[in-house]
């Protein structure tokens, strides 16, 4: 009898648009959704950090090696911020980064993809990371409190990211010629991988209707798809671009939206189970670093430990 009225409970917060904080008795379903999908947004973030540090040596001017470098630092924050937001459901740091490492744990499939040359980081800021803010803007009325209260900071920061990524991407469209024809090979080669972001189509998704139950999300993912690809186009007409190859872009006067090929999904579950392009790559360097920085983890334990022996000896 006393689950049912903590359920009751629940469901009547989420009716309201009331946040579920994490003392708050929720569903084991809810719980470990939330932990999945936080875990792997942070694992995103995280990874997400290595294709564009990658050009921090060789970005074209001192101006852009320091919007670089501000940016990857503020990918690592964001991380920071969803690990802690996932700790408050009751899993612990080294639980999620252990997920990471052994390949257990999923992280965006967009950075298996390899970054060529410059255009292909300005694609990153314009393209991906517009398509993280159409998504994560949502995530501000999670109904999770933590992560909500998260994801506030982030779309901040990453609304920046998405201006940066489109003016670098200006910048070469009304370059030089090669310059141009950058930008175009980049936008070809991620347009369909940016697409993916948004998760498989409604149909096939197996945990997007919870999600949209629950107000963890509050579109879906072929509603958050059609809306990048509307305010993509007049971006990409802007630029000079032509349409990226093979997506069949066109607008539909009935709908009043633009008609779009979807994504190759077989390539998408392809990467998603570890056979992308820089899927190991991408593991063995976060597995490096791990390990690079375990004498730091033992030295601040063994601080922590000193100071409360301190405490207890004061």
């Amino acid at each position: 009898m006393e689950t049912i009225n903590l359920e009751s409970i629940f469901e009547a917060k989420l009716a309201k648009n009331e946040m579920i904080e994490p003392k708050d008795w929720m569903p084991d379903n809810y719980r470990k959704h939330l932990i999945r999908q936080i875990s792997q947004h942070a694992h995103s973030e995280i990874v997400g950090m290595l294709p564009e540090g990658n050009w921090i040596t060789r970005a074209p001017s001192l101006r852009s090696k320091i919007v670089l470098l501000a940016k990857v630092q503020d990918e690592g924050g964001h991380g920071l911020y969803l690990y802690t937001a996932a700790e408050s459901l009751g899993t612990s740091r080294d639980e999620m980064l252990d997920a990471l490492h052994t390949g257990k744990a999923k992280y965006s499939s967009i950075f298996n993809y390899p970054t060529l040359t410059w255009a292909d980081v300005a694609a990153i800021g314009w393209l991906v990371d517009g398509a993280a803010i159409m998504n994560q803007v949502m995530l501000q009325r999670s109904s999770y409190g933590p992560y909500s209260r998260a994801m506030i900071r982030i779309c901040k920061e990453e609304s920046f990211h998405q201006r940066q990524g489109y003016e670098a991407m200006t910048t070469m469209a009304f370059g030089s010629a090669e310059q141009k024809q950058m930008a175009q090979d980049a936008l070809n080669r991620f347009w369909f991988p940016t697409l993916m972001m948004f998760g498989p189509p409604d149909s096939e998704s197996p945990n997007s209707d919870n999600a949209v139950k629950w107000k963890i999300k509050r579109e879906t993912n072929d509603e958050l798809r059609q809306r990048f690809v509307n305010q993509t186009m007049p971006q990409i007409e802007y630029l000079g671009l032509q349409i990226p190859t093979n997506s069949n872009i066109k607008w539909n006067e009935e709908r009043q939206q633009y008609d779009f090929s979807e994504p190759n999904w077989a390539e998408f579950k392809n990467v998603i189970h570890g056979n992308g392009p820089c899927n190991k790559e991408r593991l063995k360097a976060r597995n490096e670093a791990h390990k690079n920085g375990e004498w730091v983890r033992e030295a601040a334990t063994a601080y922590a430990k000193h100071q409360n022996e301190k405490n207890i000896a004061a």
